[in-house]
């Protein structure tokens, strides 16, 4: 598990293209400061397992269904990612409860003089975001300022803006989104009730 308060901006310094998968190189101090294989770290808000750690970096093998549902499809080498370590037992919730399971991609549209950001948001996601509710985009555990059907907008400070990469993204560039998943839960859950009550009516 995940909070979406991200720990530094990492580095990737290699892409192997393997088949049906990549292989990516991170550059990571200080989450690769107890790590090891096996471990879990959000990669812009993608969670993956440790293969390897030396000398402050360590690499990971992203699944060609991450590839298609993620932006790590089109991460290049010197690209800027979002790191977290997966959450202790007793640690501080600090943001909000994430899977690092990315639900798709958003596009960034625009950021204002006061730092309101706002990105496309697929037609499938949009039941799930709801005004004041949390969203993470790139693994950043932010408020929902508002949304409609294909667009939502978060108001990101300066903190953010700085120890974070959603302060490098330019107009066209792609995020991961991951919506809550208690949302999806109660989704699932109450749709047989729901279509019960329909069928009554």
């Amino acid at each position: 598990m995940f909070t979406g308060i991200v720990e530094e901006v990492g580095e990737v310094t290699a892409v192997e293209q393997l088949t049906d998968a990549a292989r990516l190189t991170v550059r990571g101090p200080l989450v690769t400061s107890d790590a090891g294989h096996g471990d879990s770290i959000a990669v812009s808000g993608v969670c993956l397992t440790v293969v390897t750690v030396s000398g402050g970096e360590f690499t990971v093998d992203v699944v060609n269904e991450t590839l298609q549902r993620s932006s790590l499809a089109k991460v290049a080498v010197g690209d800027a990612v979002n790191l977290e370590r997966a959450t202790p037992a007793g640690g501080r919730l600090g943001g909000h409860i994430m899977q690092g399971h990315v639900d798709g991609t958003g596009v960034f549209l625009s950021r204002d003089e006061r730092g309101v950001t706002t990105f496309s948001l697929p037609p499938a996601l949009s039941r799930y975001v709801v005004e004041k509710g949390s969203i993470a985009v790139d693994g950043v555990s932010l408020t929902v300022a508002s949304v409609s059907e294909d667009r939502f907008s978060v108001a990101l400070i300066p903190t953010t803006l700085e120890a974070t990469t959603l302060g490098r993204r330019e107009e066209g560039d792609f995020v991961n989104l991951e919506v809550d998943v208690v949302a999806k839960y109660v989704e699932k859950l109450t749709a047989p009730h729901m279509a019960a009550n329909a069928h009554n009516v």
